[in-house]
């Protein structure tokens, strides 16, 4: 059974920094997606940012517009663990994180359809 688990979420000033984890499990993997979204009250779930691996190649990373310089998107070699680490934090990232595996590893990163399995998500919130 495929799990996905966030976490790290939590309270943090503006301008201030966090780091969530993402752990899959629950089989072995030769290559996948592990993609980042989140949803503020009342808006529609977006992307974030996300990690293409694979055994044969090196990984490639994608970020939202709304991120690029600030969030960074990494993986532990040693795990299946995906790392997004934030900087510069705005009180507009205030949202739940969601985590989420595409065992596939399909074309077009930012699509939630292309996800397999999702994380329950963590609450990240930006105070001004």
């Amino acid at each position: 059974q495929v799990q996905v688990v966030e976490s790290g979420g939590g309270l943090v000033q503006a301008g201030g920094s966090l780091t969530l984890s993402c752990a899959a499990s629950g089989r072995t993997f030769t290559g996948y997606t592990m993609g980042w979204f989140r949803q503020a009250p009342g808006k529609e779930r977006e992307f974030v940012a996300a990690f293409r691996w694979s055994a044969w190649s090196v990984g490639r990373t994608d970020y939202a517009e709304s991120v690029k310089g600030r969030f960074t998107i990494s993986r532990d070699n040693a795990k299946d663990t995906v790392y997004l680490q934030m900087n510069s934090l705005k009180p507009e990232d205030t949202a739940a994180y969601y985590c989420a595996l595409d065992i596939q590893s399909r074309s077009f990163t930012s699509r939630e359809t292309n996800y397999d399995y999702w994380g329950q998500g963590t609450q990240v919130t930006v105070s001004s």
